[in-house]
């Protein structure tokens, strides 16, 4: 996953796992809010806002993502070099895997679907959750997979 490509074609690795802590503290509250009956819609209308970040991150590419220019304006001035640059479609590709399943969970939330909500956001929940905590991007895992079996055409220092 981690490569060393020119310095334009790569992210800062910590980037996206910046943007998943952000991510994971929005969906456990979501998911809070949707299990409450008074706040279901407003638990809804957060998950169509996370939704649209993950297509954000996911069409327009990790490195436009809103979480990494916060990461590149506020946190990583403060922080030395990365080690080494990561691949930015691995981490793009994470982004269409979590479009997928909020936007799944939101448009079953919206035909009334009960506790699709939360449980989307709880899936969501635990993929952020282990790339902020543990740099395990499971999205980005399923890049490498596909990669390998030839579903995409990757970069060959990532396959």
């Amino acid at each position: 996953m981690t490569t060393s490509p020119a310095p334009s074609r790569g992210i800062d690795p910590r980037s996206p796992r910046f943007g998943a802590a952000i991510t994971a503290v929005l969906l456990a509250l979501d998911i809070v809010l949707t299990l409450n009956g008074s706040t279901r819609t407003i638990g809804i209308v957060l998950l169509a806002v996370l939704a649209a970040l993950f297509a954000w991150g996911g069409f327009a590419g990790i490195a436009r993502h809103p979480y990494g220019a916060v990461f590149r304006r506020l946190v990583r001035p403060r922080l030395g070099a990365p080690a080494e640059l990561e691949a930015p479609e691995p981490p793009t590709f994470a982004q269409r895997v979590g479009l997928v399943v909020t936007g799944v969970a939101l448009v079953l939330a919206l035909f009334g679907v009960p506790y699709a909500a939360p449980v989307g956001a709880a899936v969501a929940l635990v993929a952020a959750f282990l790339n902020a905590a543990f740099d395990v991007c499971i999205g980005c895992l399923m890049y490498v997979w596909l990669v390998r079996v030839g579903v995409f055409r990757g970069r060959s220092s990532i396959a």
